[in-house]
């Protein structure tokens, strides 16, 4: 096996311009995702069903269908509709925060569901209302549980933005396969955009690690 270092360097800037748009899908996906997903987390914990029915049906079609059909669904059929044409940019955010936003929804659902119910006994008795005891005494301590899990959750956005690469998003596998196209190689293009995956989700896994324990602490 021979690895040609010059075609690399050849396409560094490429490979860089196509990291920065890597993360920038990914943490799109994490704050546009939070926002989604606190939302539909809200609307599916109704004790309404019919008012909850909506938001789990968003939740199952988000978990249960492929995030590859979401990217082409939304690229070729929504935002036409939007912008007038296809844009893997635009598409592959929307995806993105969607299917995350269902991701986080569980999340948030799970933390908050997770504290004991005397705590929002106790705030009602010292006449806190629903508002104001889901604000001042349950998310504060449900925050606290469902930040660990968002952080892995970024890490996976990122492994699983390299799919909008089939739709024509410039970011990093986008130029790995470009490389592999021009030059017809597999090791450089692949090998070195595995490695920077595999330091991004290193260094942020590393990260959430230590906030991890810092919270717990």
């Amino acid at each position: 096996m021979s690895f040609d270092f010059s075609i690399v360097y050849q396409y560094l800037p490429y490979l860089l311009s196509g990291t920065l748009l890597t993360l920038g899908f990914s943490l799109a996906g994490v704050v546009f995702g939070s926002v989604i997903g606190v939302l539909i987390a809200f609307g599916k914990m109704s004790r309404n069903k019919w008012v909850s029915l909506p938001f789990r049906i968003y939740v199952a079609f988000f978990r249960g269908t492929p995030l590859l059909v979401q990217l082409l669904i939304i690229n070729f059929g929504v935002v036409p509709v939007i912008i007038g044409t296809s844009n893997g940019t635009v598409a592959a955010i929307m995806s993105l925060s969607l299917n995350s936003g269902a991701y986080i929804a569980e999340t948030v659902r799970a933390g908050v569901e997770s504290i004991d119910r005397g705590q929002s006994e106790a705030s009602k008795s010292l006449g806190l209302g629903k508002v104001q005891s889901l604000r001042y005494v349950i998310m504060p301590q449900a925050i606290k549980r469902i930040l660990p899990p968002l952080g892995n959750e970024f890490i996976s956005l990122i492994k699983d933005s390299s799919l909008a690469s089939t739709i024509a998003a410039p970011e990093l596998t986008y130029w790995a396969q470009a490389m592999n196209a021009q030059y017809y190689r597999v090791w450089e293009p692949y090998l070195s955009s595995a490695f920077i995956y595999l330091v991004l989700t290193y260094v942020l896994g590393y990260l959430v690690n230590k906030q991890e324990k810092r919270m717990k602490s």
